[in-house]
């Protein structure tokens, strides 16, 4: 069986050899390959080479196109803080929308038009090349909360009670962007679209019930008709959104250490296969093998069959090989108990 196929047995509740294992893999695939982090996020085919010599190195089941939020904004016209080795950054003190008006005149980002997000497609593109049909392949765009706050900043958080009609209008941007984002990638030839919407678990479940579950809905829908499964990612604690990120209808879903894994498995069910959630730098940075093994049996003890095995978040860069190792090595064990 190979990593695709495992990937959609889990799915669609037929048998599996052993559990996907799928971490986020991106500072640590450049580390991994020997590229600076520059280049790994501005050409596409250093990003595949260093994902495909990771996927190679330590047997995962995916590769991912995830490398840094800011391809939507730079192809929006925002400026970024760049650095060789470490993620682009927005500009805190000046976000693209430090004036509101300024959304009125803003087009929307041809996701083929040459930018960042075309590199992207591109990338899709030589994944499908390379390993199609056989490694998962997983797209990436930003969810609404997430978006909206690159493209805002944190004042975001006051315009919900000064200026909620703004709010909604810039949700009605960002949603109607990553659909376009999400098509074109999923055309290009990814398997699963990941949505990471970070800074939705800093709202009240209030706010996000009202502001943020119907846009991400209705990307979460918009992806389905496309013919393609999504994979949610919110870093931070959801314990409070559970509730309601449970009618989306995801695929898949990565929680975070901050999320108390029983209570989302109680709030999920059993149905949605679940990433996670052990804490990246305590167990793949700062422990021993042994207690990473240790740490992922107790969170497949809470999760059951649907199991994903990977942390919270992302691999720290520095993580040593051996700590990493030890994931493929739990999914191998289990299918061996399981073939027993």
């Amino acid at each position: 069986m190979n990593a695709y196929e495992r990937m959609f047995n889990l799915f669609r509740g037929k048998p599996v050899d052993r559990l996907p294992v799928q971490p986020i893999c991106m500072t640590f695939a450049a580390r991994v390959a020997g590229v600076n982090y520059y280049d790994y996020v501005t050409d596409y085919r250093v990003l595949v080479e260093a994902q495909l010599k990771t996927c190679e190195t330590f047997g995962f089941d995916i590769v991912t196109l995830c490398s840094d939020p800011c391809r939507e904004t730079v192809d929006c016209g925002a400026q970024v803080r760049w650095f060789e080795d470490q993620p682009p950054a927005h500009d805190p003190n000046a976000p693209l929308l430090k004036d509101k008006s300024q959304l009125l005149s803003m087009e929307q980002p041809d996701p083929l038009g040459g930018g960042r997000m075309y590199d992207r497609v591109k990338g899709a593109e030589l994944f499908r090349e390379e390993i199609g049909g056989e490694i998962p392949i997983l797209g990436w765009i930003e969810g609404p909360m997430a978006e909206a706050v690159d493209l805002r900043g944190f004042d975001l958080m006051m315009d919900v009670m000064d200026d909620p009609q703004f709010v909604v209008d810039l949700f009605e941007f960002v949603t109607e962007m990553e659909i376009n984002f999400a098509r074109a990638q999923i055309e290009a030839g990814i398997d699963m679209m990941g949505i990471g919407d970070a800074a939705a678990s800093l709202v009240g479940p209030d706010v996000y019930r009202e502001y943020i579950l119907p846009y991400e809905r209705k990307m979460v829908n918009a992806i389905h008709e496309m013919g393609c499964p999504v994979r949610l990612h919110i870093c931070g604690n959801i314990d409070h959104l559970l509730d309601d990120i449970a009618t989306l209808g995801v695929d898949m879903i990565d929680i975070d250490f901050l999320t108390d894994l029983r209570l989302t498995c109680e709030k999920l069910g059993t149905e949605i296969p679940i990433l996670g959630n052990i804490e990246p730098v305590k167990y793949l940075l700062e422990s021993t093998p042994e207690d990473v093994y240790q740490a992922l049996s107790d969170c497949h003890q809470m999760v059951g069959e649907k199991y994903v095995v990977g942390p919270g978040c992302e691999v720290p860069p520095l993580s040593p090989y051996e700590n990493v190792q030890v994931m493929i090595e739990y999914a191998e064990d289990c299918g061996l108990q399981n073939a027993d």
